[in-house]
């Protein structure tokens, strides 16, 4: 696995790591306030079919953080200048919750050298938009009370009986990011207005989600037009971490089903 840094279009430096030499790319999107070690079981996976890249979104991990604009579309230019630096041609871009909407905006962006997205326990509110007003509140929050703002963040995300070493391996790792970026992160989300977005893409989408909270596929298909989903039972945010052997299984069986190679 080798590990390189870009610098995005607003200055931000942006870590990612790439496995593998072929030319049709899995990019590896995480979610707020992860990185992108949370993929590092897919790296071993899929490396000698794929080229694998995961990246750390501006803020995250060992990337910087001094950002002005922070949104989702801003992350989706993450995405896009990784895939740049690697000269990318043939992508199929993977995220896990806020990664989701990321590959989204970086699917518009860059839309004749993606050929699907998959999100990974995502989309499940697809076609609202997130309330400007919550924004502000949220990030308030976490500066008031960043320990118990996750504790009650875990204990939404994942199951009560989710193995104690993994919710704490996750807490750790998540408790990495500056406070300053958190806040500027949720502040960001503000207005984002996922349907707008998602009516736009051209490119069939499949979801690998867990059961903690319901994927209303009927519904998602009136906003994503090729769109299906695989729920895995007693499954929590991160089926990666929480059940790695299954979710590399089901990833591989949704490339297969999109002729992906």
């Amino acid at each position: 696995m080798l590990n390189r840094t870009a610098t995005s279009s607003d200055g931000v430096q942006i870590a990612y790591s790439v496995s593998g030499v072929a030319e049709t790319a899995l990019i590896f999107i995480h979610g707020g306030m992860s990185d992108r070690s949370f993929w590092d079981g897919q790296h071993v996976a899929f490396a000698e079919r794929f080229r694998v890249i995961a990246l750390d979104l501006a803020g995250h991990g060992e990337s910087g953080g001094d950002r002005r604009e922070w949104g989702i579309r801003q992350f989706g230019h993450d995405v896009e200048t990784v895939m740049d630096a690697e000269r990318v041609s043939r992508a199929v871009l993977i995220g896990n919750s806020l990664g989701g909407p990321a590959a989204i905006e970086a699917a518009l962006l860059m839309a004749t050298r993606v050929l699907a997205v998959i999100g990974v326990d995502t989309f499940q509110d697809m076609g609202r938009m997130i309330d400007p007003n919550w924004a502000p509140e949220m990030a308030e929050a976490w500066r008031r009370d960043f320990r118990g703002s996750m504790d009650q963040m875990l204990s939404t995300l994942l199951y009560p009986e989710t193995e104690p070493s993994l919710r704490e391996d996750i807490r750790r790792r998540m408790s990495r990011m500056p406070l300053d970026a958190v806040c500027a992160m949720f502040q960001g989300f503000g207005g984002y207005d996922s349907g707008a977005s998602g009516r736009q893409l051209a490119v069939p989408v499949r979801c690998i989600n867990g059961d903690r909270f319901p994927t209303d596929i009927e519904a998602i298909r009136r906003v994503l037009a090729d769109f299906d989903a695989v729920v895995l039972p007693h499954t929590g945010h991160y089926p990666m971490l929480e059940c790695p052997d299954e979710f590399n299984r089901q990833l591989r069986e949704v490339l297969r089903s999109l002729a992906i190679a």
